[in-house]
């Protein structure tokens, strides 16, 4: 049996139960509530010492970081195919794959915190600075630091307009390949799609659908629509999030939505092209 230590709100972990839901594997779910720091408990970190989900466990055998985690999925159980039969197309997917995991994910944490978390977090009160800089967790000082500047700054704060400017270059991109074919890397869904879903998955959890609707991004539009019509999505997205934390972070994405509209668009309503890199 498969066992997959995961949480609701991680984009990483929703990328590899969209694998397995697809894949129509059978799973045990160990749920690890990273909001109340349960991914540091003792017994977690002997399993996984950098303290993250998702953490997958095959008769023994730990694997970790949700790419491989993917890829040792498909290996093991090749079908349904979730990679292109041919060299090509294996290369394409793993372009889309290694930027989620090199620029996306991190941009996804800085999003996340300067459209939701920051005003959840101000409203219960976010204690001194000292204190919060100097709370015990993996990531270390500097990175919580970085987290009191998206709290307290907004996307005003260092490098968080940069990473707003990410989400929109990969949507661009998702738009140019999605003009082409039904899928991120030609005709097939494959793992390229899967790795996406979670982060403009994201997006629509904190309300900024408006990236592309109303014509803006009609394919990635398109494409997103038909991501959640497919009977997998409920299984490995909707169901594992927690009604309140979903509603606090589409009230606070909505409540954040006109500064980051007015960053993003041009006066025209048109994606504003100076943002692209």
């Amino acid at each position: 049996m498969l066992e997959l230590y995961h949480h609701g709100s991680s984009a990483c972990a929703a990328k590899v139960r969209f694998a397995m839901v697809e894949k129509g594997l059978d799973w045990e779910g160990h749920y690890v509530d990273i909001l109340k720091g349960e991914q540091f408990n003792e017994e977690y970190l002997k399993l996984n010492p950098k303290g993250v989900v998702p953490l997958l466990i095959d008769d023994g055998l730990v694997i970790s970081e949700s790419t491989i985690i993917c890829e040792y999925l498909e290996d093991k159980y090749p079908e349904p195919a979730l990679m292109p039969g041919n060299a090509a197309g294996r290369a394409q997917v793993r372009a889309w794959t290694k930027a989620v995991d090199e620029e996306l994910h991190p941009a996804c944490s800085a999003l996340t915190y300067v459209v939701s978390h920051r005003h959840t977090i101000l409203a219960n009160g976010a204690g001194s600075f000292k204190d919060f800089v100097e709370k015990g967790d993996s990531a270390g000082k500097a990175a919580r630091l970085l987290k009191w500047q998206w709290i307290q700054e907004g996307i005003n704060a260092p490098g968080a307009r940069d990473k707003i400017q990410l989400f929109v270059y990969y949507l661009d991109k998702m738009e140019e390949a999605l003009g082409r074919n039904d899928w991120l890397c030609g005709t097939q869904f494959s793992l390229a799609d899967v790795a996406m879903a979670p982060y403009v998955n994201r997006l629509a959890a904190l309300a900024m659908e408006p990236l592309w609707e109303n014509g803006r991004l009609p394919s990635v539009g398109r494409w997103f629509e038909t991501i959640r019509k497919r009977k997998t999505f409920e299984p490995a997205f909707d169901q594992w999030l927690p009604a309140e934390l979903k509603k606090e972070m589409y009230e606070n994405g909505k409540r954040s939505w006109p500064e980051i509209e007015e960053m993003i668009f041009s006066s025209e309503g048109r994606l504003s092209t100076k943002l692209f890199f």
